[in-house]
């Protein structure tokens, strides 16, 4: 009997897990170092995408900066690049295609751009909003950072 209850539980624990998506993460040390919100490397700006909504918690979605990938984020997490300054793409996978944003960046800055889920007809899809710093900061430490 008690064999067969954590074969139960076990199972349990199984399905409840894998309702939400996970991608890699960095290093706990990296994360924090980031969450001070140093000032970018000589001759660039800094960037923070994230992902802060409970919203879609089953789904991974593509980010890219100019037509490059950096990743699938999930429900709470955060990616951080320095960039040139300059014009930028940014783009999100959609239910039909890209979602994208437009960033002007002045080096020595720092950007924070939020990722939010939106209802599609078919599956959820995902939009971009450049946000004001203090509000990318605090949603920033609310979340981790994935690779």
């Amino acid at each position: 009997m008690f064999k067969k209850s954590m074969m139960c539980a076990a199972a349990l624990s199984v399905a409840l897990l894998s309702g939400c998506a996970s991608v890699p993460m960095e290093s706990s040390e990296k994360d924090q170092e980031l969450k001070t919100f140093p000032a970018p490397p000589q001759n660039q700006a800094g960037l923070y995408i994230f992902r802060d909504s409970a919203m879609g918690p089953a789904l991974k979605k593509t980010v890219k900066l100019n037509d490059q990938v950096i990743g699938e984020t999930a429900i709470n997490t955060y990616f951080y690049r320095p960039i040139a300054p300059g014009q930028h793409v940014l783009a999100t996978e959609s239910e039909f295609s890209d979602n994208t944003l437009n960033l002007s960046a002045e080096a020595g800055k720092n950007y924070y751009v939020r990722q939010y889920i939106k209802i599609g007809v078919f599956v959820g899809g995902a939009n971009l909003e450049q946000v004001p710093e203090a509000e990318g900061q605090k949603a920033v430490i609310s979340t981790k950072l994935a690779r």
